[in-house]
Order: C-alpha cells, then sequence, then structure tokens
C-alpha cells in the first residue's frame, strides 16, 4: 500500500511589479500621496480655512459690522436732525463715523486674540506645529490672513458710512471733504484698525490665554483715556496731556482731523506709531514662540 502524500504547497504569487517612487527608500512601493515642497502658500490656505470656518469669526465681524453701520448712520441721522448749517460750517461730514468704528473696534480686537489664543485653549495649536514645524511661518501667515480680513471688512464698512454721512450731511453746511480726507477716513482708519488688531494677535500668542488676553487690549485702548480724565492735580498736566494725546481714541480721531488736543500726532502720524508698536511687539511674540514648547 502507498503512504498518503501531504498535497505539496503552492508556490507564493509572485509580488505586484510596482515601481518605487523617485527617490523612495522603500523599492516595490509607490505613495498614492504626492510628496511636495511646503511653503507660505500652503500655510496661508491652512489659516484662511480656519479663520472663515469658525463661528468666532461670523460672529465678531457680524456685530463689527452692526456696530459701525448702526452708530454711524444714527449719529449722523442725529446730527442732521439737530444742527443747522451754521452749527456746522466746516466741518468735516465723515468725522461721525468715528463714534462706531471706536467700539466696532473692540470686535477686532477679540477676534485677533482669538485666532491665536484659541488655539492654545483647545490644544490644536500642536496640530497646526505638526502639520507645519515653521513656527515663522505659522506666525506669518496669520498674521497675513487675519490682516487681510480685518482691513477688507473695515474699509467696506467705513467706506460705507462715509459715503452715506457725506450725502446725508451735505446740503446741512458741512464742507465738502477733501481727497485727504476720504483717504484718511476709509484706507488710513481702516490700516491702523487692522495693525490694532494683529497687535492684539501678537499679544494672544504671547499671553496664550483669550480672556487674560482680550482684558489687556481692551484695557491699553481705554485705560489711558480714562485715567487722563481723572488726573485734576496741576502737578499731573504732562501726564495728563500725554495720556490724551496718545490714547487710541484720540489717534482714530486725528483720522477725521478732530484730534482731542492740539498737540500730539497729526496727519498719519498714528498709522506709522501703530506701524512700530505692532513690529516690535512681532519680534517680541516670534521669540517667545521659538524659545517656548507649544
Amino acid at each position: 500500500m502507498s503512504t498518503h502524500q501531504p498535497p505539496m504547497p503552492q508556490a507564493p504569487a509572485a509580488a505586484p511589479d510596482w515601481q518605487a517612487a523617485p527617490g523612495g527608500s522603500y523599492p516595490g512601493y509607490t505613495s498614492p500621496i504626492p510628496v511636495v515642497r511646503t511653503h507660505l502658500g500652503h500655510a496661508l490656505a491652512s489659516e484662511w480655512t480656519k479663520i472663515r470656518s469658525v463661528r468666532s469669526t461670523m460672529w465678531t465681524l457680524g456685530v463689527f459690522v452692526l456696530l459701525v453701520v448702526g452708530i454711524g448712520l444714527m449719529a449722523g441721522a442725529l446730527v442732521e436732525a439737530n444742527s443747522d448749517s451754521a452749527s456746522l460750517s466746516g466741518e468735516n461730514p465723515l468725522s461721525f463715523g468715528f463714534f462706531g468704528l471706536l467700539l466696532g473696534s473692540i470686535c477686532i480686537i477679540t477676534l485677533g486674540v482669538l485666532t491665536t489664543a484659541s488655539e492654545y485653549g483647545t490644544g490644536m495649536i500642536r496640530t497646526t506645529m505638526t502639520a507645519c514645524p515653521s513656527r515663522a511661518r505659522v506666525l506669518a501667515a496669520k498674521s497675513i490672513v487675519f490682516f487681510a480680513v480685518a482691513f477688507a471688512f473695515t474699509l467696506v464698512t467705513s467706506g460705507f458710512v462715509a459715503m452715506v454721512q457725506a450725502s446725508m450731511l451735505e446740503n446741512s453746511g458741512a464742507r465738502t471733504p477733501t481727497g485727504e480726507d476720504w483717504l484718511k477716513a476709509t484706507v488710513g482708519i481702516s490700516l491702523y484698525i487692522a495693525l490694532l488688531g494683529l497687535l492684539s494677535l501678537l499679544i494672544g500668542s504671547v499671553i496664550r490665554h483669550s480672556a487674560g488676553a482680550i482684558t489687556i487690549m481692551i484695557g491699553v485702548v481705554l485705560a489711558p483715556l480714562v485715567l487722563a480724565l481723572f488726573m485734576v492735580s496741576e502737578s499731573l498736566d504732562k501726564l495728563r496731556e500725554w495720556l490724551f494725546e496718545y490714547s487710541i481714541p484720540n489717534q482714530l480721531s486725528v483720522f477725521y482731523a478732530n484730534s482731542l488736543t492740539e498737540s500730539g500726532p497729526s496727519g498719519w502720524d498714528p498709522l506709522w506709531i501703530m506701524a512700530g508698536v505692532t513690529a516690535a511687539v512681532y519680534a517680541g511674540a516670534y521669540a517667545l514662540l521659538r524659545s517656548r514648547d507649544v
């Protein structure tokens, strides 16, 4: 009798004839994901996706538009209804947009802080830094995207309010705005508020706490003017005058040729001051971002 022979094992199937990716270190496998060198454009696309998809952007910018347009048009209507040609003689009709922009700037400050500090609060900053290890690129992308959004929204809303106010008050004795008046009341004020928001973004990166950074920035905006109002002693005259001159509300009013004081910043000076302060804080925020863990 013949013994039972076990079946012979089949030869293993030939491996598929894959081609290695160019320069790949694992022959026989091709990654379906294209490998490209990342650059600032990728970081900008990522930050743009984040800022337009979170609810805080919609709410803060929505309230900003409501405040600037609502208060601006209300101020223009009240002035038109309660003033005559003598009281408005020589007055810049665009200057009444100041009130809405002063309150609306708090919304831009809030959004600037949340752009950076909220990621530290949720822990998403670790994902951001893993996807883009270059911290300089991350900070630059956040700054560029936020500045562009803040500038665009401020320019559109301030320009709309300025045009409506000019048409409302053109027959009320107010002077016709010059080209420089229009430029400062739209582009100039928009650049200043966008820089103020960028400063808030950098403070948020330094503090890494949303509530703390927002409190600091609101204090920076309002505290100097409030303190100056209560400095009644003659020995504090110089300090009071300096606080009035360089307070942010006064610098905003300079763009409408309606400064609270007869000295201090004038023309385009507030814009250069804010740009210098923001650049200095940017350097400090970048140094801290590189030296601290996330």
